[in-house]
């Protein structure tokens, strides 16, 4: 049922366990159950469950056993353990360990249902069939343990005003994942704003940020209020930080700390009340160590730091997306295509996906745009993903290619001398170093042996 909390209870008693299946299935959640620690650890690697009901008492694998392996695998999953009265104590150690709570059998119905909610709503994961649920998460999709896990983390941090930095590779949802934090967030009802620091220059981005004044720069025609003030009492998405050229990274800086923000040319500073999430699929404490990111302001920005897998490590969701973008597309398209021959599918399936969740959609799109029959077949899926990974390369990559290029045959001009190439370069000697050690060139390489 969509927006019902998973449960999943285990009990060597098949009678216990078939009661709170059907008390907690009537008060609208989904149920499932286990009759060993060692089924349910199975069960759980398969669909992971919000929330876990486990006796303390149990034959081979006991409840604390469960919860240790569970705790491994799943750890923001909250644990309620059930004991007799002469293991008690267990009980209480079992929850200064870390797990969530427990009853002591026999306990009523409402004791039961009291304490899940409470779990579920200290997890981030409260709420029943009526409740809006798994609304927050948008159109994100998944199945994997994983990316479940993440999401967890993700909706508790996001009762919280902490600054999240998401890491990923290019196209595994990152912006999807901080608008789900800022639906699930106090923050929900103001504005979510988005930028790529990556894709606008230097100056631009500035005034994009913090707004400039009418008569700044050349074309500040009127006053612009910025991305900032924009975005005051909601939540402000700064993808690819890692992008941002180190003056910028200054006054961001400057911003987080003081909560006020000053328009390029203005001489008075305004208070700002904004939630910031950043990403990026960089390796930012390679491009502290390069000079190419402040140290200040990486640990500023990275209170919370959420890691999305990428689409080869959640291969159990492919079909479900790409189904998912099949009923987006051929709406769009008002085409009659209503599904994909098993072929095709495998083929998703075993994909490289370089990608990642971006590419699957194009794929999916192409396929539908060229089909000629109800049946998308495996030889149009196969061209699809083909074109895709064949396709030009995005304008970041190709511009981190000419930097390559262009300081290769500096340094191979000027024979490794540095302080020659930046000369030619037109820039200073300690930016041009900070150039080389972003691609990784060493101009002792270049010097005639």
């Amino acid at each position: 049922m969509n927006g019902t909390r998973n449960i999943l209870v285990v009990d060597d008693d098949p009678d216990l366990l078939r009661l709170m299946q059907i008390r907690l299935t009537a008060a609208g959640y989904a149920v499932s159950t286990a009759e060993s620690g060692e089924r349910a650890l199975v069960q759980a690697s398969v669909a992971r469950p919000h929330l876990l009901v486990t006796d303390l008492r149990m034959g081979g694998m006991d409840g604390m056993a469960l919860f240790e392996a569970m705790r491994t695998d799943h750890p923001t999953m909250p644990v309620i353990i059930l004991t007799a009265h002469g293991t008690i104590p267990d009980a209480v150690s079992a929850v200064q360990r870390g797990v969530f709570g427990y009853l002591t059998k026999p306990f009523e119905p409402k004791a039961l249902l009291t304490e899940v909610e409470r779990a579920l709503a200290m997890s981030g994961g409260a709420g029943t069939a009526g409740d809006s649920g798994d609304a927050w998460r948008g159109e994100i999709i998944t199945r994997n343990p994983a990316l479940e896990d993440v999401l967890a983390k993700a909706r508790m941090v996001a009762e919280s005003d902490a600054s999240v930095l998401i890491h990923g590779e290019s196209g595994t949802g990152k912006e999807l994942v901080a608008r789900a934090i800022h639906r699930a967030s106090p923050r929900r009802d103001a504005a979510f704003v988005a930028i790529n620091c990556g894709a606008i220059p230097e100056q631009l981005l500035e005034s994009e940020l913090f707004g400039h004044v009418k008569g700044s720069f050349t074309g500040a025609v009127r006053d612009n209020k910025g991305l900032f003030q924009t975005a005051n009492r909601g939540t402000l998405f700064l993808d690819e930080i890692g992008d941002m050229p180190v003056a910028l990274q200054v006054k961001l800086l400057r911003v987080l700390q003081d909560r006020k923000v000053r328009a390029v040319g203005a001489t008075e500073s305004h208070e700002v009340d904004v939630r910031v999430i950043s990403a990026t699929h960089r390796n930012l404490e390679a491009e502290m160590a390069a000079g190419n990111f402040r140290e200040d302001l990486y640990y500023r920005l990275n209170v919370v730091a959420l890691t999305l897998p990428p689409l080869t490590e959640r291969r159990e969701d492919i079909p479900l997306l790409a189904n998912h973008f099949l009923a987006l597309i051929t709406d769009k398209y008002k085409k009659t295509v209503n599904g994909f021959a098993p072929e095709a599918l495998e083929l998703m399936v075993s994909a490289s996906w370089p990608g990642n969740v971006r590419q699957l959609y194009n794929v999916v799109e192409q396929s539908v745009a060229l089909a000629t029959t109800p049946i998308i077949p495996a030889p149009l899926a196969q061209q699809a993903i083909q074109n895709q990974q064949a396709e030009f390369a995005s304008f970041e990559e190709a511009r981190r290619r000419f930097e390559r290029e262009y300081l290769t045959q500096l340094l191979k001009i000027t024979e490794g001398n540095v302080t020659q190439a930046a000369r030619l370069a037109k820039r200073n000697r300690t930016e041009f170093y900070k150039l080389l050690g972003r691609h990784q060139l060493d101009p002792k390489l270049f010097k005639e042996k």
